[in-house]
């Protein structure tokens, strides 16, 4: 390695973010569909919790997950979007090394989360479907309270080792970071010492906690389709496939493209390099955006209150 591609400092107190690197003379273009989907997944999310808040009728287990399901989507967007586009508009691609792991921690522990709220939505699919008398007695508001409890705590717990994996090792490689946003192996990737514990760790949260995450969404659909398929009619077997549509839609939007680039930055698959650092953002910013659209047109009583509140504002 050159020395132009080195440097000769320990531990920096800040990194340098490309952005998306061979694309620099395109930033501003990018930020324009960046900014829109940020804008859409703003002013989505903040409806939904909008509506369910005033609407009584929404008090129910499956609008509770999806409250949190919007508030995650609003964090995790806005983790990502501010830095990216000072980085994309007036080129400032210093990131402190506090912010950075500030940032990684945001991103990782809410992305655990979303997975998480993604497998308490399909547990309570399968308990309206298989189980439909006894829904209200099972998903009770103190069961529910302690599954959202539960995700926050599991999504923290697991990203914290991150962190203090993260601040340990000796960086003295470079400080520059060939993305827009700090991850746990983006940093990683910089130390000048054997960080396999980091490597296996990481696999560790990806394929052992987010694996886990997808297998039990699995189950529960598997359960969900035999209950669909003996139900006697086939109108009753459309309508209750309909009421999964929105929340099958919420897990390939989250999943595939987080996997995708997941595998991307450990394994170094031959993919351009922009073309990764593009799909990391799309991962963290679609789903966002997509979500409320997909439940706000998806779910019927979310948008007879959209079309009550606008017709009473017209009137």
């Amino acid at each position: 390695m050159s020395d132009s591609n080195t440097t000769d400092f320990t531990n920096p107190s800040t990194f340098i973010l490309l952005g998306i690197p061979g694309l620099e003379v395109a930033h501003v273009w990018i930020s324009i569909p960046f900014c829109a989907m940020y804008a859409i997944a703003i002013l989505g999310n903040f409806t939904i919790l909008f509506v369910v808040k005033k609407e009584l009728s929404l008090r129910a287990p499956m609008y509770y997950f999806l409250c949190m399901l919007a508030i995650t989507d609003l964090v995790l967007s806005t983790s990502t979007l501010p830095k990216m586009l000072s980085i994309f508009w007036f080129s400032s691609r210093e990131i402190s090394l506090s912010a950075c792991l500030t940032q990684m921690f945001f991103i990782h522990c809410f992305t655990v989360m979303e997975s998480g709220i993604l497998v308490a939505m399909a547990l309570d699919r399968y308990v309206a479907i298989c189980d439909p008398l006894r829904h209200s007695t099972i998903l009770t508001n103190p069961v529910v309270a302690k599954i959202g409890l539960a995700v926050v705590l599991r999504g923290s717990m697991l990203i914290v080792p991150y962190l203090i994996l993260t601040r340990q090792w000796p960086y003295c490689k470079s400080n520059i970071i060939p993305d827009t946003y700090c991850t746990h192996m983006a940093v990683v990737k910089l130390a000048c010492a054997n960080t396999h514990i980091s490597s296996y760790y990481g696999l560790f949260v990806v394929f052992g906690v987010r694996g886990l995450d997808v297998f039990f969404i699995a189950v529960s659909y598997t359960q969900i389709l035999r209950a669909i398929f003996r139900l006697p009619t086939k109108d009753a077997r459309l309508k209750t496939i309909g009421t999964c549509s929105s929340h099958l839609c919420s897990i390939l939007a989250f999943y595939i493209p987080s996997l995708f680039s997941s595998l991307a930055y450990r394994f170094g698959l031959n993919v351009a390099l922009h073309f990764r650092v593009l799909i990391g953002n799309v991962s963290l910013l679609v789903p966002p955006m997509l979500n409320p659209i997909i439940y706000g047109v998806r779910t019927k009583q979310i948008w007879d209150r959209l079309l009550q509140l606008f017709t009473h504002k017209e009137n």
